[in-house]
Formats: structure tokens, sequence, C-alpha cells
């Protein structure tokens, strides 16, 4: 298979795992204090990435990516989870998606600043309408939301483009999922007492459905989507394969329809194709 092509597959892949994470972050932290998600969600990923770097004998990375580790744990095991939870205290689910189609962006900005690449004008024109379009169809179908919230998802995605394309540059070298693991152990022992500190006080209050939403921000967007993700974004090109996540609102909202049986509108439909074009666009000219 082509490598840029295999790339996009495993992005996809990646899109798709990361488009339950804000509904199971809107879940979780009904009953779980922000602090206290982000950090047991790191903490988990962490303790499953040692395991796995540890089985396969992974060698450790030089002094000089500790430095863009550094980075990357600051962006996509901190920032953008944290952010976020503090964000979805305030705003609905359904309102945050319209952040999520600034991530592209966010992403191939970085990927120019950090990564080196230098996309086709006519990329960013599509990326631009790609953006545009999943503001408007969030911001007239999502809900109201409060600056804070709003104010907070800004800051978010930003964190989580830097992280993004950090990550998919020592991905070339390091490999994804390695990327991911020795990010998630480098900010272990901050996540360990952060997570002790935070706890809550009794968990007898804790519902089924906040401890489901715990694991899977903790296994699969904390971990496995990173896998898939980083790789994408390694083989395929940060600023190409990261418009994938143009979808990734679309897909939540579908998983809303099919899991949670919320009304799927036309206009979901019409805009979601006009995505999927602009992303075509956009992996033409990146």
């Amino acid at each position: 298979m082509d490598r840029t092509m295999d790339g996009w597959g495993s992005g996809l892949l990646g899109v798709v795992i990361f488009s339950g994470s804000l509904p199971a972050t809107r879940i979780a932290v009904g009953d779980f204090p922000p602090l206290f998600l982000t950090s047991a969600r790191a903490l988990i990923a962490a303790l499953l990435g040692a395991a796995f770097l540890l089985a396969l004998r992974q060698a450790r990375p030089a002094r000089g990516d500790l430095r863009p580790l550094a980075v990357v744990a600051l962006g996509v095991v901190v920032g953008f989870p944290l952010l976020t939870a503090l964000a979805l205290q305030r705003i609905t689910a359904a309102h945050s998606v319209v952040f999520i189609g600034l991530l592209p962006l966010a992403t191939a900005l970085f990927g120019v600043l950090r990564g080196g690449e230098r996309p086709k004008p006519v990329f960013w024109l599509f990326s631009g309408i790609g953006g545009a379009t999943v503001a408007g169809f969030a911001a007239l179908n999502g809900g109201g939301g409060a600056l804070v919230g709003d104010a907070l998802m800004v800051a978010a995605i930003l964190l989580c483009g830097l992280g993004y394309a950090e990550g998919a540059a020592l991905a070339r070298r390091l490999g994804g999922w390695q990327v991911i693991s020795w990010a998630l152990l480098l900010a272990l022992p901050a996540m360990a007492a952060v997570a002790l500190a935070t706890a809550p006080d009794s968990w007898a209050g804790i519902g089924g459905p906040a401890w489901l939403g715990l694991g899977y921000v903790s296994v699969f967007s904390m971990l496995v989507g990173f896998v898939f993700w980083y790789r994408g974004l390694a083989l395929g090109g940060i600023a190409g394969v990261g418009q994938l996540q143009l979808l990734q609102p679309f897909f939540g909202l579908g998983l809303a329809g099919l899991l949670l049986r919320e009304p799927v509108a036309w206009t979901m439909i019409a805009a979601a194709g006009l995505v999927v074009l602009c992303v075509a666009g956009a992996k033409r000219f990146a």
C-alpha cells in the first residue's frame, strides 16, 4: 500500500476513535472533577503505554527528544483534556464541536511552524472553507455556550494543534505509539500527584456512565487513538492528514444519533458532504 494512502487510512481511524472523546468527557465530568479526570486518564494511559514499551523493549528517546516530548505532553496529555473538561462544565458537547472544526487549521499552522511543511496556497483555501463550514454548522445547531467555555475551547484547540504537529514530527523517528507513550510517561509523576490530590472524597456517588466515560478517554482517546493518528500524520503529512479532523464533529454527531438516538438533521448531511469535498481538495494540494 502507498505510504501516503496508508497514512490517510491510519489517520481516519484515529479520527473515528477521537470522535467519542468530547461526549465521553461530557459524561465523565458530570461525576468527576475536571482535574481528577484529566490526571486519571493520563495516569491510566501512561501505565498501559509503559507496559507496551517494556514488553516490546523500546529504546529510550534521546536527550534531544525530551523537549519535543514535553511539548506533546503539554498539548495532548494535559492541555487539551483539562481545558475541554473545564469547558464542558459550561457548554454542551454539541456546542463544543464547533471548535474541533478549527483543529485542522491549528495542526496545519503548527505543521508549518514546527514541522517544516509547505502546503500549496490552494490547500489553505480548502482548509479555510472546511473550517468555516464546520464552524457555521455547529454555531447554528450546537446551542448556546458561555464565553468562558468558548475561550477554554479555543485555548484547548491551540495546544492540541501544537501537540499533534510536534508529535507527528517525532513519530517519523520514534514511531507513533512510542511518542504518545513516552509523553505520557514524562507527565506521569505530575499526573499521579494531581490524581491523588483531587480524587473524590467518596466513590459511592460515581455512576456507571461516568466510569465508562473515564475508561474510554483513558484507553482510546489518550492512547489507542494516538497510535493511529501519529502514524497517519507521519506517513501522510501533518497538514494534509490533519484535515481529516474536519470530519470528527460529524462522526461525533453520528455516534450521538446511533447510540443516544438523537435526531440527525438534514443540514448535518449537507454540511458533512461539503466537508468531505474540502478534505479531498486539501489532500490533493497538501
